[in-house]
């Protein structure tokens, strides 16, 4: 383990105990976001409505998990009652909901906002209307005049501020500093008809478990004649399967998230600096000479030939007397062994020896022994030493 893997995992190891630290000391926060997700307890979400819709719709609400478009292409519905809350659906999809609408079914569409082009058709233009942090949502029908439901977190201020003279004000919402105004309409749209609440929250779990609140849900969606109804639900299916939706939604694991993001970072970063290329080894080329001599000199042994390893030792030591002692080697007398002698300084007895076996090795007929050759190379590897 190299040191700055060492100092990695320390950094690491800090980071994630301080994050630990904050998670044990935390209060606990709750999530405010309007998410208006079917499986969502928190308190913008649908979890509540999702549980309660069959009964407010007598167990003839079906949900749809595919685009309105793909629906209709794929199938044929008599007249039924149309529910979109707060989904991101398509101008095609939207195109189709309003064909179905105009050959004799209901809509009731409870989102803030839907494609310009598509409310223009209608009859009206929504918009942001009010900033106050509290308003209350009523209904315009005096038997209605005693439900209503107070937002006091949170409210979109939206509403319709152009609205044609064959749309219908059903309700409206209501401020201290400001004038009241439309926030559900009904629109004769053909055969049928379109319901529009530009404000959601009413059926989030946060209003709906408040004291009194479902009665005015219940108002709402009385407009809609008793048939089957279609919830078209496709977009928040799809939401729901994002695999980050899940992490970023828990705050532990989105603090995990994070900081598995930052530490690659910081790898990366303090790791992109050029570093010098391992230089390989190169082994030098081997000098087999060596090996050559010994593998030919283990063959004149296997095979016996003494006497003509003696001849090329003595040949071998003559050429180094000539080239290196400069003498002649012409006649191996005792002249050529005097000067030997004095060249080489070794005693006379071993040079009239060695020039013994020399003579030897010249004579083809002489009887050479493995001892003989074996004293000779000793010999005269000691006078040339």
């Amino acid at each position: 383990m190299n040191k700055t893997f060492k100092i990695y995992a320390v950094i690491f190891i800090v980071v994630m105990i301080i994050i630990a630290l904050f998670e044990v000391n935390k209060t606990e926060s709750t999530d405010w976001r309007k998410n208006f997700d079917l499986n969502q307890k928190s308190p913008f979400g649908l979890f509540v409505f999702d549980h309660e819709i069959k009964n407010l719709f007598k167990n003839k609400v079906k949900k749809i998990d595919q685009t309105p478009y793909d629906y209709y292409n794929q199938n044929k519905k008599e007249s039924h009652n149309i529910l979109v809350i707060e989904s991101e659906i398509d101008r095609q999809s939207w195109n189709k909901i309003l064909n179905a609408v105009s050959t004799g079914s209901d809509a009731m569409l409870i989102v803030s906002e839907i494609p310009r082009d598509i409310s223009d058709s209608i009859g009206y233009y929504d918009s942001k209307i009010s900033f106050e942090d509290e308003n209350v949502l009523k209904l315009t029908d005096t038997k209605y005049q005693n439900d209503f439901i107070k937002l006091d977190k949170f409210p979109s201020g939206r509403g319709f501020t152009f609205i044609k003279p064959n749309v219908e004000v059903l309700g409206k919402t209501v401020e201290k500093n400001n004038t009241d105004q439309a926030n559900f309409i009904k629109i004769k749209f053909g055969k049928g008809n379109i319901y529009v609440h530009c404000e959601p929250l009413f059926i989030t779990n946060y209003y709906l478990l408040k004291p009194g609140n479902v009665k005015y849900t219940q108002d709402v969606f009385s407009y809609l004649e008793d048939k089957e109804t279609l919830w078209f639900v496709e977009s928040n299916s799809k939401t729901s399967q994002f695999f980050l939706r899940f992490i970023l939604s828990n705050p532990a694991l989105k603090y995990a998230w994070w900081v598995l993001l930052g530490g690659l970072v910081l790898f990366i970063f303090f790791n992109a600096k050029r570093k010098q290329r391992i230089v390989p080894v190169i082994e030098p080329l081997k000098n087999t000479s060596v090996d050559f001599v010994k593998s030919i000199g283990n063959l004149y042994l296997q095979e016996g030939d003494f006497h003509d390893m003696m001849a090329k030792k003595a040949q071998y030591f003559l050429n180094k007397v000539r080239m290196d002692l400069l003498i002649d080697t012409q006649n191996l007398d005792e002249e050529f062994a005097k000067k030997l002698q004095l060249k080489t300084g070794k005693p006379m007895e071993m040079i009239n020896e060695a020039v013994g076996f020399i003579k030897k090795a010249q004579d083809p007929y002489a009887s050479v022994m493995k001892e003989d050759l074996g004293r000779m190379n000793k010999l005269l590897d000691e006078i040339l030493k």
